[in-house]
């Protein structure tokens, strides 16, 4: 899949206000210094499509962006380490999980791990938590041009290691890198095949 046509649409904190389209949607998430607006920049060829900063969990509302005018890409506001008061974070996990829970047109989450570290607690409570609720998710590392190759396959391995003890089958994943462009065409077309499979069911 090519990205020709990408534009942002809107922002809000209640599902209820989110695009009436019913286009099929994908939504990305993950700690807050993953790297996601880079990652989302990058699939949609466009450098200041989501605002990134040197600050994380800038990201404090969902997102919807328009890609070739066919689906949404949703960016949804980073967890874990975000300089925001725990008030604000009750605020922004309960229309995360709002959104998770009531929202038709989501097909499926990108969680987004930054490869260079071991397996983090959170992270794999947010893999429970989508699975406990049935809501299909892919796993996204990124990053990956900042270790070496070896290094990668360890890191995944430690991972799948993880989720082996609760999973009988595990997720898809993707490894990325948005300064090399690494994972875009792979991303992209799992993407392009299940828009393919819902037009033809």
């Amino acid at each position: 899949m090519n990205v020709a046509h990408a534009e942002f649409v809107m922002s809000n904190a209640e599902v209820a206000k989110c695009p009436k389209s019913h286009l099929p949607e994908y939504a990305f998430i993950g700690r807050s210094n993953v790297g996601k607006s880079s990652l989302i920049n990058m699939l949609c060829n466009r450098k200041g499509l989501a605002k990134t900063s040197s600050r994380p969990g800038k990201t404090q509302l969902i997102n919807h962006f328009l890609i070739n005018k066919k689906w949404h890409l949703v960016d949804l506001p980073g967890y874990g380490y975000a300089r925001v008061s725990k008030t604000q974070k009750k605020v922004f996990q309960k229309f995360v999980t709002d959104y998770f829970l009531k929202r038709n047109e989501l097909i499926s989450a990108f969680l987004l791990i930054d490869i260079r570290h071991e397996p983090q607690p959170v992270d794999l409570d947010f893999f429970k938590w989508l699975g406990e609720h049935q809501i299909p998710f892919s796993i996204v590392f990124t990053k990956a041009d900042k270790i070496k190759p070896g290094t990668i396959e360890k890191r995944i391995k430690n991972y799948f290691d993880e989720l082996k003890k609760d999973w009988e089958e595990l997720p898809p994943h993707f490894v990325t890198s948005a300064s090399k462009g690494n994972g875009k065409e792979e991303l992209l077309g799992y993407i392009q095949e299940i828009n393919d499979s819902i037009k033809e069911n």
